[in-house]
C-alpha cells in the first residue's frame, strides 16, 4: 500500500505516488488507475467527480461526451484543455468507482482527504477552480443542504476562487433545458473568467 502521508514531496514525486496508490484497490471493480493532471504553473483547476469507464481505459480525463460538453462550456480547444502546464485536473475520486443503480457510483470517499491538500499545496499558480458537480461543491463549499441548482444560481458568491458548475454529463441534458439561465447568464461569465486566465497561446504571448 502506498503511504498516504509521503511528506513534503516535490510535485513530480507526489504525482507518481498518487498514481501508484492502491488504498482502496479491493473496492474497485476495474482495479486502480488514478487519473489526474497537475503542474506548478497551471492557472485553471478542474475538480470533477471520478473517471468513467472510457476515461479509465484511456487514462485521459474528460475523454468522453461529458468532456466534449465541458470544453464547449469553457470554449477551450483540446490542445489547451490537455496542456497540464495550464490546466490541472484533479477529480474527487481518481479511479473508476463502479456502476450503481442509476449510473456510476459516487467517487470514493478516500481520495480527496488523502491527496487533495498535498496536491493543491504544489499548485500555487491556480487562479480559478471549477467545482463540477455536487461532490466537489460539497467538499469545497461546505456540506450543506443547498441543492446544486441553488448553488450554481449564486455562482457569483464564490468568486474569485471557485466557480460551481453542474456536471456536463449527457444525463443532465434535461436539467440544462429546464434551466436556461445557465446558458444565458452563467456560461458567458464563465467564459469571461476563463479568457482572463489567458490560457491560449495567442493570448499569452
Amino acid at each position: 500500500m502506498v503511504d498516504p502521508n509521503p511528506g513534503n514531496l516535490e510535485l513530480i514525486d507526489l504525482l507518481a505516488t498518487v498514481r501508484a496508490c492502491r488504498f482502496c484497490e479491493q473496492d474497485l471493480p476495474l482495479g486502480p488507475n488514478p487519473v489526474l493532471r497537475a503542474s506548478a504553473t497551471a492557472s485553471l483547476l478542474i475538480i470533477g467527480q471520478a473517471p468513467g469507464t472510457r476515461v479509465h481505459a484511456s487514462g485521459i480525463p474528460w475523454n468522453d461526451p461529458s468532456g466534449d460538453r465541458l470544453r464547449n462550456w469553457l470554449q477551450l480547444p483540446r490542445e489547451v484543455f490537455y496542456d497540464e502546464s495550464r490546466v490541472a485536473i484533479v477529480p474527487m475520486g481518481f479511479c473508476y468507482p463502479g456502476k450503481g443503480k442509476s449510473g456510476d457510483l459516487p467517487p470514493r470517499a478516500e481520495c480527496a482527504p488523502l491527496w487533495h491538500t498535498q496536491l493543491l499545496q504544489h499548485m500555487p499558480a491556480v487562479e480559478l477552480t471549477l467545482l463540477v458537480g455536487s461532490y466537489a461543491q460539497q467538499h469545497y463549499l461546505g456540506p450543506d443542504r443547498e441543492t446544486l441548482t441553488a448553488r450554481v444560481q449564486r455562482w457569483r458568491d464564490f468568486a474569485p476562487q471557485y466557480f460551481p458548475l453542474p456536471h456536463p454529463s449527457p444525463r443532465n441534458t434535461l436539467w440544462l433545458r429546464r434551466n436556461r439561465w445557465f446558458e444565458e447568464a452563467v456560461l458567458p461569465d464563465l467564459r469571461k473568467r476563463i479568457s482572463a486566465l489567458e490560457l491560449e497561446e495567442n493570448k499569452r504571448e
